[in-house]
């Protein structure tokens, strides 16, 4: 007679989950009925969210739907009975032994209980799969008449199958990983079955799909993330890198199950698993990695083998990680053995040259290994502008490192207390990097900055991005035959590529042009550059008089460093010569009384000068995921007090205007910028202007009068920029500082 109570009462269930669009509408019928069918008090349903890796419970009480939500882990019932995929009965939820003994971290959040003023007495708690996926969790609280039971279980996991296929059909999922190739066209069901019977391994099977059948991974790995209810990740490694804790998980062992513990730029564990169901897997995974929350997605077999450093085309993260597992292994010596650790061991040696090729393939212009006391070494590098950290070296490897790299620079090993500067040079691809180093003792160890030389030929002046009246009224400054142009900024913020942008646009066979640069980053046909050496005495200085005996039409010198090199350069442009060098100041107005101040004669100074140009490097947006979005009056007030009411006209802005804000995509990281461009701030000297030099005026009055000359300055540059589409306003607030 039961069991027939129980099939009316199944099919009740199902009439109900089939006459509601959702469950959560549903869940007001259905729970009164599931309660009397366990003879329970209180019941859950949870439900997995696909993009997270967690569980939601959602109750409508009245108008109001609360909701709870529980991380999939050991840390509670429900986390622990989705990840282990599990059915459990637990007679006392508050005997802590009787919990361990199912798993060691398992435990009761009583918080609920004291809350609602109720006590849990026993649960049952059942996965919801449908094709072997976790859906959800059912959880019936508090059977009244005894305790749970066998027939109980049983007719939980009958209960569970049936809001299984419900969970499916809400959530649209599929019966088969590749069930979404046959439904959009890409393979027939034929083919698919003679695959599954003819390929039973999933890398071989997902290589035929591939190879044979002509279907993109993309939509290989769409098809498995609809199937098993988690995101896909292709190989992406500038945006993940290989989760590094204290773990000792074999590398074969995660090649041979398809699996790699990777992490974002954020640091955040993500499970990368070519069968995220593999409930049993994935919780050996958690106890070796010793990690509570993390994420789950799906990736192809061969993809994660790239994450573990298998046919990655020359090395990736994979790499990096095997040679930081390698150097592990042998960090397990005895304290006194560390220094005498030698830095040409082959991991180490590996190491340097991954980090280095990592660099040049990230496009950064600095690493950074920082020494830390008695922790881990970190390796920095600074893209687009900003740090990112990237790995960690055992604190035992530093001093090999450090000297692996002084070794490659010619640098004094023996030498730890003082700082020193030197130069190394690594092929990729064919192409020689060269890399300026610099070591610096630390409290903590020595501490090595990396600056990755610009290689290759002078980016064209078109590509500077200059905005139209910058551009006119600098091609007629570099045009004038003699006189003096000084391209001014901090340190990093593209004045040497500037300087080479010009000397392109100048590079004629009727001009002779010699530079002076330290070091020569940027190579171009027809100049004649020189390294100066300030150790053997050959300064720029030195260099600048030696290009005047050489019939010179154009010098550049790299930095105007000291008075001997303002004061010679001064001369050579009076003698008849076009100057083009740098000065690290903040401004161009600044800059003409940085000079003076040098104690150039300011009659002299205001002649040679034909203009000063500086500049700064932003971030641009992303051209991929950039968002566009109407502006708001917050950020025209912000426009206008920061280009000045009196020039807004020259905007041309007609209505509210579009502006474009950072998202974030693969493509960039996720940081919503990829890639940098100058704002400029172009004084030209004008005779009013001139005057001013003569009187050594004030920075602001001549401020003042190179902006009637048709200056614009860095933050006004920035704005036309934003305007234009390349960044946004958050950038212009770094350079205005406001």
């Amino acid at each position: 007679m039961e069991v027939v109570n129980n099939q009316q009462t199944f099919s009740q269930i199902k009439r109900i989950l089939h006459n509601h669009s959702t469950l959560l509408d549903a869940y007001g019928l259905l729970e009164p009925i599931i309660l009397e069918l366990f003879g329970a008090q209180r019941m859950s349903i949870f439900q997995r969210r696909r993009q997270h890796q967690d569980l939601v419970a959602r109750f409508k009480t009245g108008k109001e739907t609360l909701e709870i939500k529980v991380p999939i882990n050991a840390m509670s019932i429900a986390g622990y009975v989705a990840l282990s995929q599990k059915p459990v009965v637990i007679d006392d939820p508050y005997n802590a032994t009787m919990l361990q003994s199912i798993h060691p971290r398992l435990r009761f959040e009583g918080k609920f209980d004291k809350d609602n003023d109720f006590k849990t007495q026993n649960i049952l708690c059942v996965p919801i799969m449908n094709a072997g996926v976790l859906m959800g969790v059912i959880q019936i609280i508090n059977k009244t008449d005894s305790a749970f039971s066998q027939d109980d279980l049983k007719l939980g996991n009958a209960l569970a199958l049936i809001l299984g296929d419900k969970f499916r059909f809400e959530l649209g999922g599929t019966n088969n990983p590749f069930d979404l190739l046959v439904h959009k066209s890409l393979l027939d069901e034929h083919t698919l079955e003679e695959l599954n019977l003819s390929t039973p391994d999933i890398r071989a099977f997902v290589q035929r799909l591939i190879s044979e059948h002509r279907i993109p991974e993309e939509e290989i790995g769409n098809s498995l993330s609809i199937h098993y209810q988690v995101p896909f990740i292709p190989y992406l490694p500038d945006k993940y890198h290989r989760f590094e804790n204290e773990s000792k998980l074999n590398v074969s062992y995660l090649k041979r199950n398809y699996v790699a513990v990777i992490a974002d730029a954020h640091d955040k564990p993500i499970v990368l698993m070519a069968e995220p169901n593999n409930a049993a897997l994935l919780m050996e995974i958690e106890t070796a990695m010793g990690i509570e929350s993390y994420e789950i997605a799906v990736s192809l077999p061969s993809l994660i083998l790239q994450y573990l450093g298998e046919n990655s085309g020359g090395g990736g993260p994979g790499e990096m990680s095997d040679i930081l597992d390698e150097i592990g292994m042998s960090s397990d010596e005895k304290e006194d053995q560390f220094d005498e650790l030698s830095d040409d061991a082959p991991a180490v040696v590996r190491l340097v040259s991954r980090v280095l090729h990592d660099a040049k393939r990230l496009n950064a212009s600095d690493i950074h290994i920082d020494p830390e006391k008695n922790a881990p070494t970190r390796v920095r590098m600074r893209v687009d502008g900003v740090c990112r950290d990237m790995n960690q070296v055992p604190h035992s490897h530093h001093n090999a490192v450090i000297a692996r790299i002084k070794i490659m620079s010619n640098l004094n090993i023996a030498e730890k207390r003082v700082p020193q500067d030197g130069k190394l040079a690594f092929r990729m691809n064919g192409q020689l990097v060269e890399v300026r180093v610099a070591t610096i003792p630390t409290v903590a160890g020595e501490g090595v900055v990396m600056r990755i030389l610009a290689s290759g030929g002078a980016m064209p002046i078109d590509k500077m991005n200059l905005a139209p009246n910058n551009r006119a009224r600098l091609e007629d400054m570099i045009k004038k035959p003699h006189g003096i142009l000084l391209v001014v900024g901090p340190t990093g913020s593209g004045k040497t590529t500037t300087l080479h942008a010009i000397l392109g646009y100048l590079n004629t066979p009727e001009k002779k042009i010699w530079t002076a640069e330290d070091p020569v980053e940027i190579t171009q046909p027809g100049l004649q550059q020189v390294q100066v050496s300030p150790k053997i005495g050959f300064t720029f200085a030195n260099a600048l008089r030696a290009f005047l005996r050489a019939d010179p039409d154009i010098i550049l010198i790299g930095e105007m460093r000291d008075k001997e090199t303002a004061h010679a350069g001064i001369e050579a442009s009076l003698t008849g010569h076009l100057v083009l060098s740098t000065l690290h100041t903040n401004s161009a107005p600044e800059t003409i009384t940085r000079l003076l101040d040098l104690g150039l004669d300011p009659v002299n100074f205001s002649d040679a000068c034909v203009g000063i140009l500086a500049q700064r490097l932003i971030r641009t947006l992303c051209g991929k995921c950039k968002e566009k979005y109407v502006a708001s009056d917050t950020d025209m007030a912000f426009i206008e007090r920061q280009y000045g009411k009196d020039q807004m006209h020259e905007l041309n802005l007609s209505g509210v205007p579009e502006l474009y804000k950072a998202k974030g995509c693969s493509e960039c990281g996720n940081t919503g910028y990829k890639g940098r461009t100058g704002v400029h701030e172009l004084l030209g000297m004008t005779p009013e202007l001139r005057s001013l030099v003569y009187k050594e005026s004030s920075v602001a009055q001549m401020k003042k009068q190179a902006t009637d000359d048709g200056m614009r300055t860095l933050v006004q540059d920035a704005i036309f920029k934003v305007l234009k589409g390349d960044t946004d306003l958050a950038q212009v607030q770094i350079v205005s500082g406001d």
